[in-house]
């Protein structure tokens, strides 16, 4: 069994509404001095087999086909 965990973020550049949200309610609860806060999503996913290449490469089109939106997303695999 291959764990792997795939982090998925908006580019740069992309507006974030709802880590701009995040950001005004971590000051309006007193964390002050926090700023420009982006928010992701993150996925973990266990594979079955022990072939890391095969996974990674199952991991890269799980990505590109469902799990992240590339034209606004970037995505990280990290097979543990």
């Amino acid at each position: 069994m291959i764990k792997a965990r795939v982090t998925v973020t908006l580019k740069n550049g992309v507006l974030d509404p709802q880590g701009k949200a995040i950001e005004g309610a971590l000051g309006t609860l007193g964390f002050g001095g926090v700023g420009h806060v982006r928010q992701g999503k993150v996925f973990d996913i266990e594979l079955d087999g022990s072939d890391k290449a095969k996974a990674e490469a199952d991991l890269k089109a799980m990505c590109e086909k469902l799990l992240a939106n590339t034209v606004i997303e970037n995505y990280q695999i990290h097979v543990v």
